[in-house]
């Protein structure tokens, strides 16, 4: 315990010299750091707050020094988190690396891998898209086309992925390919890493209803990959990419798919429907808020005993298909609650007369109805909890 006291004091004091003023505000969307080759601080300050945080190896506490990480322990990193959230800190940097992949290539990866990608990853060098979902193979990735077909020190990677996300920008691609068509379709499958400016691979955006574009097709002709940028054995990709799917939902379930416009949905709903007695003078709508207020209590509770026991356990279950169905229902109850509590004001889509904040909220709302289709649809979750989870059998 006082050792652990002691690093509190070592990290609030750090913390206190190294997290600039402006980082300890809400942070908005044009802000956030994804790093990169092309990387982009709209805020000077962050990128003085990356570097900081990625020379201390806290971009990835828990991952080992040797890989640049901070080598913390479980009990260590929890103080780290108490800290920046006592100071309200930004996240120092944006990453489907550190969340998805790197802990991935830790279990899988080599030694020539981990010491190659891992790194980068820590200091926000690289930003890493996934290469799953396809025309064909959406909810059901296992029937995925694309073929990774042997030549030589190489592997020539034809097909085409959709719904990759921020493809656009990314400088790797972690992408699932076959590499024998003629396996049963859940065997024959390996995982590949590739630089995005490799010849052959073209990103196009798609335009959502919230008149964003986070996600592309990706197409791949005969994209030549060195044999050593396999990640894991050969054809047993099914198990990699399992792995990867449950760190992505339990970290899209933690990230709550944003924080609905960076509004507080009780002061938002006082400022448009008025006070009675200091409270929402809306009494259906005060008790639909609490509600939810509850329910997301509840969620984040659940979610960290689930991350205790995890850490614990030294892995992540099939629980994380639990809270990936509870986090999409809880964002989109929640932007739709924004919405109306703003009345006409959460139906802005451009014009000075709308407060920034407002419009966001409407754009949100739209982006939240695919929360219960991305990182695996609300339907195939259920799937997986009643088989993995509860144990059912197959309708026969």
């Amino acid at each position: 315990m006082e050792t652990l006291e002691a690093f509190r004091a070592e990290t609030r004091a750090w913390l206190e010299e190294h997290c600039p003023a402006s980082m300890r505000t809400p942070m908005p969307e044009k802000e956030a750091v994804w790093g990169g080759r092309n990387a982009h601080f709209a805020n000077p300050d962050s990128k003085a707050w990356l570097e900081a945080m990625a020379s201390k190896g806290w971009t990835a506490p828990e991952w080992p020094a040797a890989y640049g990480g901070g080598g913390l322990s479980a009990a260590e990193n929890r103080v780290l988190q108490e800290e920046l959230r006592r100071i309200k800190a930004r996240p120092a940097l944006m990453s489907f690396g550190i969340w998805m992949f790197g802990p991935v290539i830790l279990e899988y990866g080599t030694e020539d891998q981990k010491q190659r990608f891992l790194p980068d990853m820590v200091h926000g060098r690289t930003w890493w898209c996934q290469g799953y979902s396809e025309p064909g193979a959406g909810s059901d990735l296992a029937g995925l086309q694309t073929r990774a077909v042997e030549d030589g020190d190489h592997y020539v990677i034809t097909g085409q992925k959709v719904w990759t996300s921020y493809a656009n920008h990314a400088d790797w691609m972690l992408c699932l390919t076959r590499t024998d068509p003629d396996a049963p379709k859940h065997e024959g499958i390996s995982v590949f890493l590739f630089d995005m400016k490799t010849s052959g691979v073209e990103t196009r955006p798609i335009k959502l209803i919230s008149g964003a574009s986070p996600f592309c097709e990706t197409f791949l002709t005969e994209v030549r990959v060195p044999k050593d940028q396999m990640l894991g054995p050969k054809n047993r990709g099914w198990d990699v990419a399992k792995r990867i799917l449950q760190f992505e939902r339990t970290n899209i379930s933690a990230g709550g798919f944003g924080s609905g416009a960076g509004l507080d949905l009780v002061d938002a709903a006082k400022a448009a429907v008025g006070t009675e007695a200091g409270v929402l003078a809306d009494r259906d709508l005060r008790s639909r808020i609490t509600r939810q207020r509850m329910y997301e209590r509840a969620f984040n509770l659940s979610l960290a005993r689930a991350s205790e026991e995890a850490k614990a356990g030294g892995a992540v279950s099939h629980y994380a298909s639990v809270f990936k169905i509870a986090a999409a229902k809880l964002n989109q109850e929640r932007t739709e609650l924004l919405v109306e509590a703003l009345g006409m004001e959460g139906l802005g889509w451009e014009g000075d007369g709308f407060a920034p904040g407002t419009l966001k909220a409407t754009r949100d709302w739209l982006r939240a109805k695919a929360n219960s289709i991305e990182g695996g649809t609300t339907e195939v979750n259920h799937n997986i909890v009643a088989k993995r989870v509860l144990g059912l059998r197959d309708h026969q």
